[in-house]
């Protein structure tokens, strides 16, 4: 009776991480591109290629984004659904192809 416990306790201890770890990866994911845009944005100030006003607008809405997800993970116990990672990600890409605009419009900081 014990060995077919301990069994069964080790089958679940090893199937948990595998359902547990890609939702836990899309965390991760969407915060590792926030760190990688912030890097972006602060790239394009040190080469004055974004303007003023354009880092206050990136700024802003990465710090949207970052809230969105701190949100969705705190209501969902940790996790994030795939809704709330594909509505991250597609305002990770709406970031990311406007801070490329920004950085190479005809606009330099003064």
């Amino acid at each position: 009776m014990n060995k077919i416990v301990l069994t069964s306790l080790l089958a679940a201890a090893l199937a948990i991480p595998a359902i547990v770890l890609p939702a836990a990866a899309q965390a991760g994911e969407v915060l590792n591109r926030e760190h990688n845009q912030e890097n972006r944005i602060y790239q394009g100030v040190a080469n004055d290629s974004l303007t003023r006003r354009e880092y206050s607008n990136l700024q802003a809405r990465e710090a949207s984004i970052n809230t969105q997800r701190q949100w969705d993970l705190a209501h969902n116990n940790g996790q994030l659904t795939p809704q709330e990672y594909r509505n991250l990600n597609q305002r990770e890409n709406s970031l990311s192809r406007s801070i490329y605009r920004d950085k190479h419009n005809q606009y330099n900081a003064p």
